[in-house]
């Protein structure tokens, strides 16, 4: 299957509007998980963390309307149970403290009074929520293992020249991270995500894989049997469209 999740998350058509836009309520998800991605890496997250705090925020909007609930207070416990789910515990203090920051730029640190203990209390009941409406599935398999498997090969295919003279992994990662401003995790399997940003990168860079026209079979078939180009280029055109909403959000 080259699709998962529930229907309401659509395929990557769903997140466009009109004459190809994107949809309302894919900006309002991209501005959300770009709060999600800057705050995490403030607090010090890793980046699976991180990544999985942005699927609970995406699983969870598949299943309520982004109008139902303020989608930063979501972001800000989707962060919080992220921390608790990958065992790299956060404390709420410090999830209000960073989130005031970002949208107070060179604000103090919020005092200890009845405003903070109700913001602290929201975080922790809409915790809750999130975990009723997902039925306690917060455990996601991700592609960054997949992808460092995948970069790990491909560096023993291509020469050494190619390899040192492009920055393919980078690049590749950074695929990676920018896939979660938009629904792929929720849309396509791990290892489809991992194959696919790193046929980008390679596109993008204009490396070719060694004796790939004369192989049996493509490179990327390698890497995951199952996996067909049409699902790789449905893979690209939403990261493409990633990139165009960051163009057009300030």
């Amino acid at each position: 299957m080259e699709a998962i999740g529930h229907d309401s998350c659509g395929r990557g058509d769903a997140a466009r509007g009109s004459v190809g836009r994107p949809a309302p309520e894919a900006r309002v998800h991209f501005r959300v998980t770009r709060f999600i991605m800057e705050a995490g890496v403030k607090l010090g997250m890793h980046s699976i963390p991180i990544a999985t705090a942005c699927t609970i925020y995406h699983k969870f909007f598949c299943e309520i309307n982004v109008d139902a609930y303020d989608p930063y207070l979501v972001a800000m416990s989707s962060l919080y149970l992220a921390g608790k789910v990958e065992e790299q515990h956060l404390r709420t203090r410090d999830i209000i403290n960073v989130s005031n920051r970002y949208f107070h730029p060179g604000s103090e640190p919020l005092e200890l009074d009845a405003h903070f203990w109700a913001l602290r209390d929201s975080i922790v009941q809409c915790e809750l929520l999130v975990l009723r409406v997902l039925r306690f599935q917060v455990s996601f398999q991700h592609p960054h293992k997949y992808l460092l498997h995948y970069l790990i090969s491909l560096k023993n295919w291509l020469n050494r020249y190619s390899w040192q003279r492009t920055p393919i992994s980078v690049t590749a990662w950074a695929l990676l991270r920018d896939s979660y401003h938009g629904g792929l995790c929720l849309r396509f399997r791990a290892q489809h995500i991992a194959v696919a940003v790193l046929h980008l990168a390679l596109q993008a860079y204009g490396v070719e894989v060694p004796a790939d026209a004369e192989a049996e079979k493509p490179w990327w078939q390698v890497f995951s049997d199952d996996l067909t180009k049409p699902v790789i280029d449905n893979i690209v055109s939403d990261l493409i469209q990633i990139y165009t909403m960051d163009t057009e959000i300030p």
